[in-house]
């Protein structure tokens, strides 16, 4: 019978000071928040899921939001240290907190280090003046700037978000963002590129992102350029030096099992061979095993190691060679998007650019 043993913690922090017009995740504005409130009720819920998985241990905790850096940094320690009390935490365990630039102060970084974090990353988006206020962001560049050089000092793991294909931008000028952002040292890069979802500003106003061809060749030219500077490509939109991926986000994306504490959140775990689906608060719906082999399909795809087939067998019990359309999966090897070793399925350089593509036909 399956069952994991470690388990990650994400903490939801959904508030911010404004809402950016590209984002279209659940988020409140934090007027008149109680924070301590909320943060009683998140460790109430950390409790209840303590009586259901008592026996893990945690391997990783992720603050993300929202803006999880307005959370004071005594109750980001309080939510620690109730995690440790609760169960047994992970040598080395990986603590991470997203960071907005436009809830700086002097001392925040190194009183978010006294609290517990250990790697924290920056919601910088952009390094381009006008772009930072196209994109809603309501922290100046120099503001962006100071927050980079500090995380590099007070931290040894780092991470920063960029947002690319905006409209009408040039790969040269993006390049220069890329060298800069590079120039920091930074251990970490997420980039994402700049979708219009609906039921957001950007698509009530009918803003229309970087056309297509122009988007994949930029991310083909970023993905070159970073690989130059020693940042591997290790998850379709997210760059490491050797040794500093997230492994956080690697729970998502090798279908390990993680709760999620805050609205919106949701988790995956095993509990005696039954896969759940786990809804904030207790929401916890089983999936059957073709449900959840469904999931690793697309999120393991998004690896450059891909799938790795034992794995993939030990969690869900379906053989994943037999579980996918293999007369598809034959169609996108000849056509070079995916490619296969005897322990592996990925998809190719190629095949990046077309993942979502990929996923549907595999899954036929």
């Amino acid at each position: 019978m399956y069952q994991p043993q470690e388990i990650a913690v994400y903490i939801h922090w959904p508030f911010c000071k404004s809402k950016c017009p590209y984002c279209d995740f659940y988020k409140e504005l934090a007027h008149n928040i109680d924070q301590d409130a909320v943060v009683a009720e998140y460790i109430d819920a950390l409790r209840r899921y303590r009586q259901i998985l008592p026996e893990r241990t945690v391997k990783s905790i992720f603050f993300g939001g929202g803006t999880p850096s307005l959370i004071t940094p005594q109750n980001v320690a309080k939510i620690i240290d109730e995690i440790a009390r609760l169960w047994s935490l992970k040598n080395k365990a990986e603590i991470s907190l997203e960071a907005n630039p436009n809830t700086h102060y002097q001392t925040m970084f190194a009183d978010l280090k006294n609290a517990g974090i250990n790697r924290l990353s920056l919601g910088v988006q952009a390094l381009d003046e006008a772009d930072l206020r196209f994109l809603g962001r309501t922290h100046t560049l120099e503001t962006a700037r100071c927050c980079l050089k500090e995380i590099v000092e007070v931290f040894d793991n780092h991470s920063a978000d960029l947002i690319y294909a905006r409209p009408q931008q040039q790969y040269a000028d993006w390049e220069k963002e890329l060298a800069e952002i590079c120039a920091y040292g930074l251990k970490h890069l997420s980039l994402y590129q700049l979708t219009i979802e609906e039921n957001t500003v950007f698509a009530r106003k009918n803003i229309q992102p970087l056309e297509e061809n122009a988007a994949a060749e930029m991310y083909e030219r970023t993905r070159d350029f970073l690989v130059a500077r020693n940042y591997a490509l290790y998850e379709v939109s997210n760059f490491a030096q050797t040794g500093f991926e997230s492994a956080h986000n690697l729970t998502y994306w090798q279908g390990g099992d993680y709760i999620g504490i805050g609205k919106s959140a949701h988790g995956r775990f095993c509990l005696n061979g039954t896969h759940f689906a786990a809804e904030y608060p207790f929401e916890h719906t089983p999936l059957t095993p073709r449900e959840r082999a469904e999931e690793l399909v697309f999120m393991g795809l998004r690896l450059a190691s891909g799938i790795d087939k034992a794995r993939f067998k030990q969690i869900c019990g379906l053989n994943l060679m037999q579980f996918i359309n293999i007369s598809k999966l034959q169609e996108l090897q000849e056509a070079g998007l995916t490619a296969e070793t005897p322990t592996h399925l990925f998809a190719t350089r190629a095949g990046f650019l077309l993942l979502n593509q990929i996923v549907a036909e595999l899954l036929i």
